[in-house]
């Protein structure tokens, strides 16, 4: 308790226990001869029997408690008054009847026992009973039977950890006793009763701190920092707490080399006063100088800097240091980071020296799956994270299945000229199999996007693009059972803004989302035509206790400019499936051709809403309730006509990475040809 904080006691007596006893007195020099000049009176006497050894010793219960820091064979005697009042006089020892109980147990039989504290006048609070709780011998110990001198000796060291816990917040005249009571039943049971006497709580005579004079350059109070003050409990936690907070908040106030001492508590327990005393050497106001980097480093110091989110000349911070230590780590490229300030050019620059230790920049990864609506697949990729520096990862992604067989190469630079901002060039050729329609294509893209991350959450991100396709597509449309094929030449200009202002990224539990995209596009394909796709998507969480919460979801999306029969298949909207409408298969809701397949179209809604339960003893576990809806439209605008129900129940797992997502659902309402039960598992919550 007190190992960080340095406590000393005043010269004055401190008259808590009695002297030593005899067997700890030193012998005696040889007596005087009777007519020695020299030789001393008798001493007079001190009121005190010596013991019979004939005399039986007492029974154990009845014993006197020894007190924190008395050695055995020592009384323990009232401490100073306080105020004009005496101390409270500790438990008194238990009556002849307990006592008689007590010494009716046999003293080796294994007993169970339970733990009673009493006596605390307010002095233990939440924090003290669950340190308690925590070191306690007592209650480290009792599932397992034990003696009567078994639990003496564990109930004694808890008196002395009480006595330490309530010293550590002020009370340094505590006193704690150990009594034991014999409980009666068929199996034989002891309670074990710890009483304390907290006694007046020491406050803070003087706070003496030297070094925290004046004013920082930025304005801020220096000795406003550490608010301790004349008054103040004498209390180690608070102290110490405040000595912590004095160090960030001189390494945040632009500090770096800041020396705070360990603070010394000087208690004098004769006058009941304690003098606290912290020396601070603050070591002068620096600002951001230059960064170093080693040369083993994956990227140059000029990259370092765009990665991090100060400047050379803005007032140090130790936070920027943190965030930029795992923005480091967050690239891929790095195993492990230490960020080093040193002394700056001048007395007013500090330089940062990152030493990188660089990671394996090449990944190969592969996976193997079947899906009821899916058929096999399997999928393999290479990626090299700095292919092009600075963070400039080329990815190459190869899918081999039933109803896709593709191959993808893709660019994408992170932190492209300014932190959380993203370069990504893709070219691909695809081939799709889809109930909805078959095409083949092959396509470029390119697109700069703000980025949000598990390490940075960040409230607004955008992206902007670009992107050119050639796509050969067959499908059904109308009456006819004949396939017909089609060659699309489309350019589009997507792009999106979303807000977040939920509280975590893969698991909201408060907050809401709102987003939306659009993109022009024009087609090739008969002539010439244009149109555009757009899309909005809400979501919204409410707390409704520790473990629920409510969720919900709104989807709304329209293409203005075409007839649904014009444009391309692979580029209208489509609803079912995991991240849509649990229950039912993969784009199988709305409009359907001749041979029963889906055809899309203009429009799009979806509702969604669950109720999320939590559970276990760390609320690892949860189970979600949750109805969905959905409908696509040939039209413009969805309509409730068409609308299609889901609904069911997923279960979760949360780890340490996110929610892990199993999740069971049947259409309410199906159309021929739909699934009776839809399984679908993820990483995160469905929305």
């Amino acid at each position: 308790m007190l190992a960080l904080l340095a406590v000393t006691a005043a010269a004055a007596p401190q008259p808590i226990h009695a002297q030593p006893a005899a067997s700890q007195t030193p012998p005696l020099p040889p007596t005087a001869p009777a007519d020695d000049p020299l030789a001393l009176d008798d001493l007079p006497d001190l009121g005190v029997d010596w013991p019979d050894l004939d005399t039986p010793a007492a029974p154990l219960a009845d014993l006197p408690v020894v007190p924190d820091g008395a050695s055995a064979g020592e009384e323990s005697l009232p401490g100073p008054p306080s105020d004009g009042d005496a101390l409270a006089t500790p438990e008194a020892p238990p009556p002849s009847a307990e006592a008689d109980a007590l010494a009716a147990i046999d003293p080796a039989a294994p007993l169970r026992y339970r733990v009673e504290l009493e006596g605390f006048n307010g002095a233990a609070d939440e924090m003290l009973l669950t340190r308690f709780d925590a070191l306690s011998a007592l209650k480290q110990a009792d599932d397992d039977r034990a003696n009567i001198a078994q639990i003496r000796r564990r109930g004694q060291s808890d008196t002395e950890l009480l006595d330490e816990l309530l010293r550590a917040r002020g009370y340094y005249d505590s006193r704690a006793r150990i009594r034991l009571r014999a409980e009666a039943g068929s199996d034989p049971r002891v309670a074990v009763v710890l009483g304390a006497n907290p006694g007046p709580r020491y406050m803070l005579d003087a706070v003496n701190v030297d070094g925290l004079e004046g004013v920082s350059p930025l304005g801020q109070d220096l000795r406003a920092l550490f608010p301790v003050s004349v008054g103040d409990p004498a209390d180690t936690d608070a102290i110490l707490d405040a000595t912590a907070k004095l160090r960030v908040g001189l390494g945040e106030g632009g500090y770096p080399f800041a020396d705070v001492r360990e603070p010394v508590l000087t208690v004098d327990h004769q006058q009941r006063e304690a003098i606290l005393n912290l020396n601070v050497d603050t070591g002068g106001f620096r600002r951001f100088g230059e960064i170093k980097v080693n040369a083993e480093a994956p990227f140059s110091a000029r990259h370092v800097g765009v990665i991090s989110r100060f400047s050379p000349g803005e007032p140090f911070k130790q936070s920027d240091l943190t965030d930029l230590n795992s923005a480091l780590i967050a690239t891929g490229l790095v195993s492990q980071v230490t960020i080093t300030p040193e002394e700056g050019k001048d007395e007013e620059t500090v330089d940062l020296a990152v030493n990188i230790a660089p990671a394996p920049p090449r990944t190969v990864a592969g996976e193997v799956g079947y899906g009821t609506g899916e058929g096999f697949r399997v999928e393999g990729s290479w990626q090299h994270r700095n292919f092009f520096p600075p963070e400039g990862a080329l990815t190459a992604r190869a899918v081999l299945g039933t109803q896709e067989q593709s191959l993808t190469a893709i660019l994408r630079r992170n932190n492209f000229g300014k932190r959380d901002r993203v370069l990504n060039v893709e070219v691909g050729l695809a081939n799709i199999d889809q109930p909805a329609y078959r095409a083949l294509t092959a396509g470029v893209a390119a697109s700069l996007e703000r980025q949000t991350n598990l390490i940075f959450q960040k409230n607004w991100v955008w992206s902007l693009g670009t992107e050119l396709r050639i796509s050969d597509e067959r499908d059904l449309y109308g009456t006819t059972l004949i396939p017909r094929r089609r060659t699309f030449v489309i350019a589009a200009l997507p792009g999106s803004l979303t807000y977040d202002g939920s509280d975590d990224l893969l698991d909201p539990r408060k907050g809401f989302r709102l987003g939306g995209r659009l993109s022009p596009e024009l087609s090739l394909q008969g002539g010439a035509f244009g149109y555009v796709r757009a899309q909005m998507d809400g979501s919204a969480y409410v707390p409704m206790g520790e473990r629920f919460t409510l969720a919900g979801r709104v989807r709304l999306g329209t293409i203005v400019g075409a007839s649904a029969d014009r444009i391309a298949p692979t580029r209208r909207f489509y609803a079912g499936g995991g991240g849509s409408v649990r229950g039912y298969s993969y784009q199988a809701i709305g409009p359907r051709d001749a041979n029963n397949d889906p055809i899309g179209g203009r429009s799009l809604g979806e509702v969604s809403v669950e109720a999320r339960f939590r559970f276990g003893s760390l609320n690892q576990f949860g189970i979600v309730p949750f109805v969905d809806a959905g409908t696509i439209s040939a039209k413009s605008l969805p309509t409730l006509s068409e609308m299609r129900v889901g609904a069911g129940i997923g279960f979760r797992y949360y780890s340490n990475f996110g929610p892990i997502r199993v999740d069971v659902g049947t259409p309410i309402n199906p159309q021929p040809g739909d699934p009776r039960i839809g399984v679908y598992v993820s990483l995160g919550q469905a929305f």
